[in-house]
């Protein structure tokens, strides 16, 4: 016979929640960033039911929103049989533990709703520490505050992942154990900085694949390479990064990387914590930009992604903009004046694969070198360092050795342009 717990009872409650935003500016767009927090919500797994937006100078200390809206809110809780709260702006200890009381409802941030999606998509052990390690600095920050929040009872928003052990731990062991992440992080980033030398020394030029969450780059990677990353239409599908090898149509060869989408109010301790992530993009030789073409707010996000860029030093690349998923009946006419290049296509049609594919070819050729050389057999093994990282124009074995015609990086021609 089997034994319903508690957890399972309430992981079967509908979570319904009101987004809550405060407007600080008539510059600030509010709307779009509770569009944003709505999908997120869904994401979650939980329904928005409603929204209350305050105009106030700055957030009130103490409650997030005043006193009054406070009020309103209590009434549209009831109204729409609302059982959570989730402000838009990450809330300090004592903000939240003011609104649950004020309340009597469960009540959440933008940072913990991200947490919580990206405790939901963690599949490799790099991905689970980097979400157990921004869950764990959250939660660090909250215990003197957090009061009846961080002892919540079983399942929905915020309690699910590798981060919900023993919420109640105190300080002390919980920097313990921040301490152990930190070291596991360490050794997978020198893991990771090992391949990228590995990468180096082949000689292969790698582009990351970067982008707002939801624009569609784990959909071009797999409509280029057949990578097979999972790809859904849900802010933050995939967390974890996959890099395959795209054959050119010339001959030539670039690493793709995909990365973890960004966002807009992205904290910077979950920046931190999937910095290793990110800096996939630093360390790429190519930026490609894929914008959702058809999202209203593709401006808006484009800003964003360029913002993270800059946090992460990863401007200093050739930056090609591919405005994705033109497929859909309505999209932007968008540009990107910081754009080295731009593409119109659509990653899930196909249409501007063939154009993106051209433009790197030729991007990888403007480095290269012209060589013709005959080379003698017993160097026969430097032809196949040509095959992986030039482009090998002809070949013919003559009495001599290997006569060859090839263009080549300049990072090689030292060892294959001169006898």
């Amino acid at each position: 016979m089997n034994t319903i717990t508690m957890t399972d009872i309430i992981d079967t409650v509908e979570e319904r929640v009101i987004l809550v935003g405060v407007q600080k500016s008539d510059a600030e767009n509010m709307e779009e960033s509770l569009d944003e927090l709505a999908e997120l919500v869904k994401t979650a797994g939980a329904y928005p039911v409603g929204r209350l937006v305050q105009n106030r100078e700055k957030i009130h200390p103490g409650t997030y929103i005043g006193t009054g809206k406070i009020e309103e809110l209590r009434g549209l809780i009831a109204a729409l049989s609302a059982n959570g709260v989730v402000c838009d702006d990450e809330l300090s200890p004592a903000q939240m533990n003011n609104l649950e009381r004020e309340l009597q409802i469960k009540v959440m941030d933008r940072t913990l709703l991200i947490l919580d999606i990206f405790a939901a998509h963690a599949v490799t052990s790099e991905g689970k520490i980097q979400v157990e390690l921004a869950q764990l600095r959250y939660r660090a920050q909250r215990l003197s505050g957090l009061g009846a929040s961080l002892s919540r009872l079983g399942g929905g928003i915020g309690t699910r992942g590798p981060g919900e052990k023993k919420l109640e731990t105190d300080r002390r062991l919980i920097r313990t154990r921040i301490s152990a992440l930190k070291e596991e992080l360490r050794q997978v980033e020198k893991h990771r900085e090992l391949i990228r030398k590995g990468r180096s020394r082949g000689n292969l030029k790698t582009a990351a694949i970067v982008g707002y969450t939801n624009a569609g780059k784990s959909t071009l990677l797999n409509a280029l390479t057949g990578a097979e990353v999972l790809s859904e239409d849900k802010l933050f599908a995939t967390l974890d990064p996959t890099t395959r090898l795209l054959p050119l149509p010339q001959g030539g060869q670039i690493l793709l990387t995909d990365t973890v989408g960004f966002i807009n109010k992205l904290p910077h301790h979950l920046i931190d914590a999937f910095r290793s992530t990110l800096e996939e993009a630093k360390y790429a030789d190519y930026i490609i930009h894929v914008v959702d073409a058809g999202n209203p707010h593709a401006e808006m996000q484009m800003h964003t992604v360029y913002d993270t860029l800059h946090e992460l030093g990863a401007l200093n690349h050739t930056i090609i903009t591919l405005f994705n998923k033109q497929d859909l009946p309505e999209v932007s006419s968008l540009r990107d004046f910081r754009a080295d290049h731009s593409l119109k296509i659509s990653a899930k049609t196909g249409s501007g694969l063939s154009e993106l594919k051209e433009l790197l070819e030729k991007i990888l050729s403007e480095n290269m070198v012209y060589i013709e050389r005959v080379f003698p057999y017993n160097d026969a093994g430097l032809i196949q360092l040509i095959r992986t990282s030039g482009k090998l124009i002809e070949e013919e074995y003559t009495e001599q050795g290997i006569a060859v015609k090839a263009e080549v990086p300049m990072e090689i021609y030292y060892r294959v342009g001169s006898a």
